[in-house]
């Protein structure tokens, strides 16, 4: 019975050692603080570049919008997109660099991805035309990543 209490004192010391740090740290504000971004995405489309096949095959890009929505008190950015049917995904700045770095979704506030303004940009897609939907995975600073389908739209329409 003594070499049990001998074996287990090791580690019940460690662990009372560890846990007592772990408190101490927290305490004196060195913990961090988690919080939890959450972000809604609606208004999604993906307009085919054309209307008949033969006229879509020669476009070699397609332009993505939709509306992302910070319901949180913690800023976030849209750092990447990728679809399968899709060679890349760019992420484009309007009125910046033609591939630009993240997206910033302020706290409580929209970003609004728009053929006027910032936009994803499928470059070399499969023929989506005959689809409803296209995946598309968007990753996100703090939030993740989120898988949605997007709506296939016609031609020119958002």
């Amino acid at each position: 019975m003594r070499d049990l209490l001998r074996a287990a004192a090791g580690p019940l010391i460690c662990a009372a050692v560890v846990t007592g740090l772990l408190a101490g740290r927290v305490a004196a504000g060195g913990g961090g603080t988690l919080t939890r971004v959450r972000l809604q995405v609606t208004q999604a489309a993906v307009p085919m570049p054309a209307f008949t096949p033969q006229a879509a095959a020669e476009v070699r890009t397609a332009t993505t919008f939709l509306t992302i929505q910070n319901l949180s008190g913690t800023p976030d950015e849209l750092v990447a997109a990728r679809s399968p049917l899709a060679r890349r995904v760019v992420l484009r700045h309007r009125g910046g660099p033609a591939q630009g770095g993240p997206l910033l979704i302020p706290a409580h506030s929209t970003l609004t991805l728009t053929p006027i303004g910032d936009d994803l940009v499928l470059q070399q897609p499969s023929p989506y035309e005959s689809r409803a939907t296209v995946p598309l995975t968007l990753t996100f600073r703090h939030s993740g990543t989120v898988t949605i389908e997007v709506p296939v739209t016609g031609p020119g329409t958002p």
